[in-house]
């Protein structure tokens, strides 16, 4: 099996586990932009989607490479959708997910409705200037529990309770949780469209 580079744009350790984790069968190598010495992308977007996409294009135009860039958060009904799209720096900057996730469950303190999702917008693109780039999505669904529980993960995975198991994110084995979470959810989707686009591009080669 061929090797195929990508850029992840991202410098958060515990995606880069995740998402080579999931891609290594399918004969990717991930490089992250913090080992590209790769300034991050400004995300100044309302929506995941526009904002995977700005980090796509600035990891690929930088690297000059493929890049896969996601866009992710958790969201909150009783707190309007909030942290939404500002989740890393919800408790403002530096970012810290000690503070983010001091602040989310200070806002939810004594409220009934502990409902939450997390979403992930997945953008795969091939160049810079690539005109159709790949789009995935995935929704994990939980609530959020006051106090930390489990040793793994990151964001706030040790606050997140999934409906499923009755266990946070961050008591989950790995495995396990990318069976369950949005950014699994989102990769296999996308690695669904990554298989049609490859038999698509062999079928126009042979004719």
């Amino acid at each position: 099996m061929s090797t195929s580079r990508l850029v992840l744009a991202t410098y958060n350790p515990g995606k880069l586990r995740e998402f080579t984790r999931l891609l290594a069968p399918l004969g990717y190598e991930l490089v992250t932009q913090a080992e590209l010495g790769i300034p991050e992308a400004e995300e100044p977007h309302a929506t995941f989607v526009e904002n995977a996409i700005a980090k796509a294009r600035h990891a690929s135009t930088h690297a000059r490479l493929p890049a896969l860039a996601d866009d992710s958060g958790i969201c909150v009904p009783a707190l309007g959708g909030a942290p939404g799209v500002i989740s890393a720096r919800y408790a403002g900057e530096p970012r810290s997910d000690a503070r983010n996730n001091a602040l989310l469950v200070s806002q939810l303190r004594g409220a009934v409705d502990r409902r939450a999702h997390y979403c992930c917008v997945l953008v795969l693109i091939r160049a810079p200037d690539d005109p159709e780039p790949l789009l995935a999505e995935g929704a994990w669904h939980g609530r959020i529990v006051d106090e930390a529980r489990g040793s793994g993960g990151f964001g706030y995975d040790a606050h997140f309770e999934d409906l499923e198991t009755g266990l946070t994110g961050a008591e989950l084995p790995l495995e396990q949780k990318n069976a369950l979470s949005h950014r699994g959810k989102a990769m296999r989707a996308l690695i669904a469209k990554l298989e049609i686009a490859d038999a698509s591009n062999v079928r126009r080669a042979q004719e």
